[in-house]
């Protein structure tokens, strides 16, 4: 399971919003603290660079399952057609996961037929749409 954005954010109010019992209080709240600040810092990045990235993979995505219907069938184009609504995080994410389906059918079929220029492209793909997901972690202290 991935976590949404709003998944971490609750996360995180649920876990400061209960205090700890005495005897945990001091290294392991700075732990805690510590902890829940990673992830905010981490779910400020996706807040900022979430939907971008989205919008992008998917008109990405369309066009290479549109490319991909004449030769491998008429099913990817259909899949191609999953709209992004309301560009909400959850709506986005929704058509994502309908275009990644359709792009995991299509890379089986295109290794299957041996089709290397078709394949590379997918896999150029796969790095490009992990590279536009990433997350930055912040330097180690005293580093």
């Amino acid at each position: 399971m991935t976590p949404s954005l709003p998944d971490i954010l609750l996360g995180n109010f649920l876990c400061m919003a209960e205090a700890p019992p005495p005897e945990s209080a001091g290294e392991f709240m700075a732990g805690k603290v510590g902890v829940v600040a990673l992830l905010s810092l981490l779910a400020a990045q996706e807040a900022e660079r979430g939907s971008a990235a989205r919008v992008w993979e998917n008109a990405t995505l369309r066009a290479l399952l549109n490319a991909a219907a004449p030769d491998y069938g008429a099913h990817l184009a259909e899949a191609a057609r999953a709209e992004d609504g309301d560009l909400s995080l959850g709506s986005l994410d929704r058509a994502n996961a309908t275009l990644r389906r359709a792009l995991i059918g299509l890379h089986e079929a295109v290794e299957a037929a041996g089709d290397v220029q078709r394949d590379h492209a997918i896999l150029r793909l796969y790095g490009q749409m992990a590279h536009a997901r990433r997350l930055d972690m912040p330097p180690l202290p005293g580093r």
